[in-house]
């Protein structure tokens, strides 16, 4: 590999380096308030995931966890709203119109969005996230949101999921009531991707310089994406200001290019989700795994997600959580790993 940087210094090839030192000198900086540089990730990305390393590498970065959160954990909720085919045929998501995965196309009402932000607020969900397909109307987005903001009282966020947007639809994103945007610049985009990485950047532009929040995963991560390519992913993320961050594993679903390939293994996924953590530090204090992951959380998570509706990761329109994992299950996980669970209403 080539030279790394930790405190200022060039320790030469990592064979020449101890993993000991590197993981104990990202830890101490991250406790400091200091983000990482790009060497530093990308060499923390290289150990391998199975060692004793690794496992020293997820110890350190709960212990991270647990200073800069406080120890607390919380539930990112999300609401496919639209299961509707998508023009943009994105390579990893089952909506594209391309693959014929969307037999009969459906759409949540607002009574039933409203019916599942209550619920999902009332059983301690700290964010709900809406969830739209790429073309969603903007205008009904915001009166969906309003009508929510109305209908639903509680100590929540309302999170954003859509297409492209500007800085002034940001701001009436903000104004109907939403805080927080998810958006994110993929693995690969424009490859994997038909967007233009430029659009992408400009949308979290547009978030950046408006009064709304940014979450930003590193993701679809697959097993061929390099250390490179996830460290200046999550660089991006911390460049436009991420409040949460962390990593998405990519699902290989049937039916899409991607059908056959191998799930990314669950300790590469703790793995890169400690990484994160260890580097955003203070700066980025709720870090995401998604799917839901035991290892993840005792690496370093803070945040999982529980989803209904339409999602890209299935080949279906669940009535019900995702896969079974619901806000119990997700209490269930946080306590096995140590947490206090976190609603943002109540402590």
């Amino acid at each position: 590999m080539s030279d790394v940087s930790v405190d200022g210094r060039e320790e030469g090839l990592m064979s020449e380096f101890s993993y000991t030192n590197l993981i104990l000198t990202a830890k101490e900086k991250a406790l400091n308030g200091e983000k990482l540089d790009r060497e530093s990730i990308i060499a923390l990305l290289e150990i391998d995931p199975d060692s004793i390393d690794a496992d020293m590498l997820g110890m350190a970065a709960r212990e991270v966890a647990e200073e800069v959160t406080g120890n607390r954990a919380s539930v990112w909720a999300s609401i496919g709203v639209d299961y509707k085919k998508c023009a943009m045929n994105c390579d990893f998501c089952s909506f594209g119109q391309k693959w014929g995965l969307i037999a009969q196309e459906s759409e949540r009402s607002a009574e039933e969005i409203i019916e599942l932000t209550d619920r999902f607020v009332s059983q301690g969900a700290r964010w709900v996230t809406l969830r739209t397909t790429q073309f969603y109307g903007f205008d009904r987005l915001i009166q969906l949101i309003k009508d929510i903001r109305l209908a639903v009282t509680g100590n929540y966020e309302i999170v954003v999921n859509t297409g492209e947007f500007d800085e002034e639809k940001a701001r009436k994103l903000a104004e109907a009531g939403a805080q927080v945007v998810y958006h994110t610049l993929r693995l690969r985009e424009g490859k994997d991707t038909r967007f233009r990485p430029e659009d992408r950047i400009d949308t979290l532009r547009s978030v950046r310089d408006s009064p709304l929040n940014l979450a930003y995963l590193v993701e679809p991560v697959g097993i061929e994406h390099s250390n490179e390519e996830i460290a200046d992913i999550f660089l991006k993320g911390m460049e436009y200001g991420a409040i949460l961050s962390g990593a998405m594993a990519r699902v290989p679903l049937p039916g899409t290019p991607f059908a056959g390939s191998d799930q990314l293994s669950e300790r590469r996924h703790a793995q890169i989700v400690a990484v994160t953590r260890l580097a955003a530090g203070h700066h980025t204090p709720d870090i995401c795994v998604h799917p839901p992951s035991r290892i993840a959380m005792e690496w370093g998570a803070n945040v999982v997600v529980v989803e209904t509706g339409a999602v890209p990761r299935d080949t279906g329109n669940c009535d019900c959580e995702w896969h079974g994992f619901d806000m119990v299950t997700a209490r269930d996980y946080f306590e096995n790993a140590g947490y206090v669970f976190y609603s943002g209403d109540v402590d």
